[in-house]
């Protein structure tokens, strides 16, 4: 199996930045896409950036400009740096990765981490 283990979220005031962190462990072969998602209070599950193999990125419109999806492949980690961050950014961020483990492969996820973002 893998394990995806993120770190950086926490509290922010608007305006203000973080960084987040998605390290994935485990006997893998290969991982294709990597993406952060959010769920905000109360809404579902929203696609933020991907990133793929070939270091093609796809952002969502709201964060276009503002946030920045990246990964060392190298070390199986992929990051989200978040500038310029506003209130409506409050939610759970979510890592995915779309990989070849050594007896299986899809799509898995971490755990989430917390952003909130005060005004």
């Amino acid at each position: 199996q893998v394990q995806l283990v993120e770190s950086g979220g926490g509290l922010v005031q608007a305006g203000g930045s973080l960084r987040l962190s998605c390290a994935a462990a485990g006997i893998i072969r290969r991982i294709n896409d990597m993406g952060w998602y959010r769920q905000p209070p109360g809404k579902q599950r929203e696609l933020v950036a991907r990133i793929t193999s070939g270091d093609n990125t796809n952002y969502a419109d709201s964060v276009k400009g503002r946030f920045t999806i990246s990964r060392d492949s190298a070390k199986n980690t992929v990051y989200l740096q978040m500038n310029s961050l506003k209130p409506e950014d409050t939610a759970v961020y979510y890592c995915n990765i779309n990989a070849i483990l050594s007896a299986a492969r899809g799509d898995y996820w971490g755990k989430g981490t917390l952003v909130t973002v005060s005004s």
